[in-house]
């Protein structure tokens, strides 16, 4: 039996590029980009590319990127909108657990959960970040969002659950957070772009801060700084809170 997040991206680019959440690329390339100083002559990997959407924006403006995913359907979907776009981009399918790449990348991206807190442990999750780091070049920077664990704290576990209803195409079925574990254990109701319905069983880790520079200290990173994630406004200002959905993480390797 396949892992949800494969059933869920097996037939899925053309809904993925309908969610509101996409609609937040522009400005969240902004923050690459500044983060990048702007320099054109760096390598960036996408880890968890999906349809493209930030490696074709940052090709775009002159980046060289490599995108990798685990979906070949959904990077099938990332080639037809490069090519479409006049763009040549290196699109490989690829398990970030278990990536091929030494230190040739100046700076790795993930975004929207492109992989890391998805996983069915907390152990392939670390596996994530450590060849992500492994990717990196001494020097070189990681840059991803997670779920933020404060967040269903602070509300409450009833509360977080109750207000987990409809979200884009998506919707949520049944739900339960564990607290030991802090995984939100959920049944998901999707249509997938040939109308199909799909009960997808998830399940998704949130992480609290402390967690995340604990974890990123012990794959290589060393100065590491975790914000709040806003969509497509992302930015060093946003101080994490307790009303942050997810986590903005930027992490230079020494």
């Amino acid at each position: 039996m396949k892992p949800w997040y494969e059933s869920l991206f097996e037939n899925y680019g053309n809904k993925y590029d309908n969610e509101a959440f996409t609609h937040g690329t522009l400005g969240e390339c902004d923050f690459i980009e500044n983060e990048a100083s702007f320099n054109k002559n760096i390598r960036i990997l996408d880890i968890g590319c999906g349809t493209g959407r930030h490696s074709i924006e940052l090709t775009k403006r002159g980046y060289n990127i490599t995108g990798i995913d685990l979906s070949e359907s959904m990077l099938e979907r990332a080639r037809q909108k490069s090519i479409v776009a006049g763009l040549s981009i290196d699109f490989r399918r690829e398990d970030a657990r278990n990536l091929p790449f030494y230190e040739e990348f100046d700076l790795a991206i993930m975004l929207c959960e492109g992989g890391f807190p998805l996983m069915e442990t907390d152990e392939m999750n670390f596996e994530i970040l450590k060849n992500a780091s492994q990717a990196i070049k001494p020097g070189g920077k990681l840059i991803f969002t997670t779920l933020n664990g404060l967040f269903p704290l602070f509300h409450s576990v009833k509360d977080f659950i109750d207000n987990q209803h409809v979200e884009g195409n998506a919707e949520t079925v049944s739900s339960h957070f564990d607290l030991m574990t802090f995984r939100d254990f959920n049944t998901t109701r999707i249509e997938d772009d040939n109308g199909n319905t799909l009960d997808l069983q998830c399940s998704e880790r949130y992480y609290v801060p402390s967690e995340i520079t604990w974890l990123l200290k012990t794959v290589g990173f060393s100065e590491i700084y975790i914000f709040g994630a806003r969509l497509g406004e992302f930015s060093r200002t946003h101080r994490l809170t307790t009303e942050d959905f997810e986590m903005l993480v930027v992490a230079t390797k020494p």
